[in-house]
């Protein structure tokens, strides 16, 4: 549940941040009837069979226990028909099981809760929360489904997108003037793809190598691609992002130096201050001190102006705000 919630509520956020409907969401239940949750929500399917697979870009199945034992006759055929109209398919904790026993995880990295009846010798698993292995995304349950699809949006939008979301889903509101995420300009569709594979493994940063082998490119390709788009190495570029989301962490939050070098995939606070102060020109705790400074004296007039305001009566508050009658209006959220 946890999971399936996340999902839904980072696509909403991502429409907020874009200021557009990029997504929508679709649900499919295994009989098509309405779907109780162990905590008693009930979640209605808004298509009765498993028909119209074309035009998905994102195809997710959450499973609670005993996945295998429910899977439906139409699933299969409709997993095949949205991959081979370009979908992207994706399992979640449970569901991602149903890919490995259908096979459609072969061949490819991915993460992999036990199954009691059966090993899978042909997918490579792996220890990571999330895996983005080509068109497949499989990911451990709960909050590695937020990461998981903040990856997928970096990679079918852009890195500015999924950092956006990420952050309001962090500080819990959509920010409009924090320090956001922006990554190098560059209209090569290459840095654009590896800068978006970057963004979304900053905590655990992946080595070069396996960035340049899902580009396709050997380690100095990639290199020479960097050099003459951007003026920058790779790991330079790499570096420039983490710091800048510490930077974020460092304004927004109450993090402490260790735990933000620990969400920015740096080996320790000491290697994370030296990083910081050398970009920024100050450590991070200094950087967080001044910010206090400047910040005490709006508190203090702020604190000024509502001594100096005059006491208002409960009544006159209430005749204040009581609302007028107007007439009634209609509202709708996509």
């Amino acid at each position: 549940m946890l999971g399936y919630v996340l999902i839904r509520e980072a696509l909403r956020i991502a429409n907020l941040c874009a200021g557009q409907a990029l997504f929508s969401c679709r649900i499919r239940t295994v009989t098509g009837d309405p779907v109780t949750a162990s905590d008693g929500t009930v979640i209605a399917a808004d298509a009765q069979d498993w028909e119209g697979a074309q035009g998905f870009d994102l195809l997710v199945l959450c499973a609670g226990p005993d996945p295998l034992g429910h899977l439906p006759m139409g699933l299969r055929g409709f997993l095949h028909r949205a991959e081979a109209a370009g979908a992207t398919l994706a399992g979640l904790d449970q569901g991602a099981l149903i890919l490995a026993r259908l096979g459609m995880l072969d061949g490819r990295e991915a993460v992999l809760p036990p199954d009691p009846e059966r090993s899978y010798p042909a997918v490579a698993l792996s220890r990571r929360t999330h895996v983005f292995d080509r068109d497949r995304l499989t990911s451990t349950g709960g909050l590695a489904a937020a990461e998981a699809l903040l990856d997928w949006i970096a990679r079918a939008r852009s890195p500015a997108l999924a950092a956006q979301t990420g952050e309001a889903m962090a500080i819990g509101r959509v920010a409009d003037n924090s320090r956001r995420q922006r990554l190098p300009d560059s209209s090569d569709p290459v840095m654009q793809k590896m800068q978006s594979i970057m963004a979304a493994h900053l905590h655990d940063p992946m080595p070069l190598p396996r960035i340049a082998a899902e580009l396709e490119m050997s380690l100095k390709q990639l290199r020479l691609r960097c050099d003459k788009a951007l003026r920058k190495t790779p790991m330079q570029i790499y570096l420039d992002l983490r710091l800048k989301r510490a930077a974020q962490l460092v304004e927004d939050t109450a993090l402490s130096v260790c735990e933000i070098a620990a969400a920015t995939g740096f080996a320790s606070p000491s290697a994370f201050t030296r990083s910081y102060r050398s970009h920024f020109g100050k450590p991070p705790r200094a950087e967080r001190a001044d910010r206090k400074r400047q910040a005490k004296p709006k508190t203090a007039k702020l604190r000024r102006l509502k001594a100096q305001a005059a006491p208002t009566t409960w009544a006159e508050d209430s005749q204040a705000t009581r609302p007028t009658v107007a007439a009634p209006s209609a509202s709708s959220t996509g």
